[in-house]
């Protein structure tokens, strides 16, 4: 029986001394969890922590603010003085003038349809579509003057044609289309007066190119009908090239007639030609004082 009962409950637990056994205290050790790091000890949970904003004080705003009121003084005075520099162009017949024509390269200002009278569009775009014809004229008599020099006729007559295209584009626009422009926006009868003598000039250029007679222009410079009757036995393309250039400068001399007469009878019927008169005679005074 004493077998059974071998285990005494109420005797004293043998002590194991730990550091007996020195693999079994590391082993211990890596068996406890590695400590929290430690944190302050804040009483208020936060709710003491301070946030830095930053706040102008009333000297910086009060700066800030005269810095403003300048600025906007400056535009006011800048948009006054803007505003009587305009006021006193318009008082002097100066009209500012963007370039907007052609859209893709603008190379002048033209806006027939807002600064030109209703009543005279028509024929404003009637003397418009003679300064184009006269550019595409130009242009075909420099085509149709190469074809020739390269069927043999010189490299000279091409020369001259690309000079009267060059010369002839910007001056009829300068010498004629921008007077008349200006005379229909303005009513100014002295600008009349510049296109009718420049008019007259081109009307008889067409006449002159359209016959091309070998008496100022050098040979088949340009493609008049004696020229075209003159190649055509020997090229027949390059002479349906200046038949082609005597048919547009002879249609460009019939509209250029109609313009001319039209803008005459508007000038007459609106009294500007005794203004130009009035205006002659005055000048005239102030040249012979």
């Amino acid at each position: 029986m004493a077998g059974r009962y071998d285990h005494n409950p109420f005797a004293e637990e043998e002590e194991v001394n730990p550091f007996s056994n020195p693999g079994t205290v590391a082993q211990a050790k890596d068996k406890r969890l590695s400590p929290l790091p430690p944190e302050p000890v804040d009483f208020n949970y936060g709710r003491g922590a301070t946030i830095d904003i930053p706040i102008d004080s009333s000297t910086d705003l009060r700066k800030k603010e005269k810095e403003l009121q300048a600025k906007e003084a400056e535009l006011r005075r800048r948009e006054k003085d803007i505003r009587r520099r305009e006021e006193a162009a318009a008082r002097a017949g100066i009209v500012l003038e963007e370039k907007n024509w052609p859209p893709f390269f603008p190379i002048i200002h033209h806006d027939i349809a807002n600064e030109i009278p209703i009543h005279l569009q028509k024929m404003q775009y009637l003397a418009f579509s003679t300064w184009l014809g006269l550019i595409f004229c130009l242009l075909w008599n420099v085509i149709a003057v190469m074809t020739a020099w390269i069927r043999g006729e010189g490299v000279k007559i091409w020369f001259l044609a690309v000079i009267y295209f060059i010369a002839g584009s910007p001056g009829s626009y300068v010498l004629w289309y921008r007077p008349l422009y200006r005379a229909f926006r303005s009513e100014s009868a002295f600008r009349f007066g510049w296109f009718f003598m420049f008019y007259l000039l081109h009307i008889g250029f067409c006449i002159f190119a359209a016959v091309a007679p070998p008496i100022v222009f050098k040979g088949k410079s340009l493609t008049g009908i004696l020229p075209a009757i003159d190649v055509i036995g020997n090229h027949a393309l390059v002479g349906i090239f200046y038949f082609i250039g005597f048919g547009l400068f002879c249609v460009e001399s019939l509209v250029s007639v109609w313009v001319i007469q039209q803008v005459y009878m508007y000038f007459r019927g609106s009294g500007k030609a005794a203004e130009l008169k009035r205006e002659a005679a005055r000048e005239a005074m102030r040249a012979a004082l």
